[in-house]
């Protein structure tokens, strides 16, 4: 029943009441939003869900960037986000068609392996359902069907790895591949090799076992005296290498991709000679802002023909004071 207004009430109680009424109204009704349009993208106002599905193996912390990026994107702009990961190809497959079952909004996966994806890939595009790639697979996103890429060229850092290390005057380089018949991996030490005027030694180790990693690092450079220079393809992977070279012969320099806060502490401290950032965490963040954008207005990051680079950029000595807040942080 409605109450009306006392005789002496002015127009702006009038209208407060009128206003508070439509507001208990909005309430009850669940129907009414504060804009004039779906910000969060969804289907019928409900919230645009999103899978990220990579290939990240347990207890590697670079994920963990990636994953406070695209926490972070889906924060702004009001999505629910899902979060999968397997090493295994046929695993990580698997997770995308689960996320194409659960009728998920858009996918952002990793080209690891990326015949493993297409078929995926395939799958969610048959069921309209949009796909971004990022980290991996800068060969290979436009062939699976994916929308756009987000990550760095492999090998463009690795050949601008080699040009460094020919600055360093370094003669023979181990290049440390902790994941065989990872693309991007194998990419980075193929680039380096293109462009260093030293011999390029590759290491295959098994990069879920920390341990093992640094025994493997370690049993090269006692074979081969001649090696001055070890190249790792991961922060923490640059840690083992430091802890091989201090079991073994101190001369060899350690050099890496990728950054976290502890290997911030290894380059100022002079342990890690530099670390080529491809800003993981803005690779989370693009991928899942790019779905979204997609989404509610269309738009296709890099114009579906071009990668979008995240890197690489290099972190010495010299700038590593400007990036140790962030990676303090966990964001860089």
């Amino acid at each position: 029943m409605n109450t009306p207004p006392p005789p002496d009430a002015s127009p702006r109680t009038v209208r407060g009441t009128a206003a508070a009424i439509v507001a208990v109204l909005c309430l009850l009704l669940t129907g009414c939003s504060g804009s004039d349009g779906d910000d969060s993208g969804g289907k019928g106002g409900a919230r645009m869900k999103v899978a990220l599905v990579t290939h990240g193996a347990p207890g590697d912390v670079y994920w963990d960037l990636v994953q406070k990026g695209a926490q972070a994107a889906a924060a702004k702009d009001g999505i629910d986000l899902t979060y999968a990961s397997d090493s295994d190809p046929a695993g990580q497959a698997k997770l995308v068609r689960e996320a194409i079952r659960d009728k998920t909004d858009g996918i952002a996966v990793t080209l690891a392996k990326p015949e493993a994806m297409k078929g995926p890939i395939a799958e969610a595009k048959a069921a309209g359902i949009p796909v971004v790639s990022l980290n991996s697979g800068i060969d290979a996103w436009k062939a699976t069907g994916a929308l756009a890429y987000f990550g760095q060229d492999d090998g463009l850092a690795g050949r601008a790895v080699g040009e460094r290390l020919n600055g360093l005057k370094a003669k023979h380089t181990l290049c440390v591949i902790h994941e065989r018949g990872n693309v991007g991996l194998e990419a980075r030490c193929a680039g380096l090799k293109k462009t260093f005027t030293g011999r390029t030694q590759m290491l295959y180790a098994d990069g879920t076992d920390m341990d093992a990693v640094t025994d493997s690092i370690a049993a090269s450079l006692r074979q081969d005296p001649s090696i001055d220079q070890v190249v790792t393809l991961g922060a923490q992977y640059a840690l083992a290498a430091v802890k091989a070279v201090k079991q073994t012969r101190g001369t060899v320099h350690v050099a890496t991709f990728d950054l976290n806060k502890d290997l911030v502490a290894a380059i100022r401290q002079g342990k890690v000679q530099f670390a080529v950032d491809q800003q993981p965490y803005l690779q989370g963040y693009l991928a899942v802002d790019a779905l979204w954008l997609h989404r509610t207005n269309g738009n296709v990051s890099g114009g579906g023909v071009a990668p979008v680079l995240t890197g690489p950029a290099f972190v010495t000595g010299k700038n590593v004071a400007a990036v140790a807040k962030y990676a303090a942080n966990g964001t860089r």
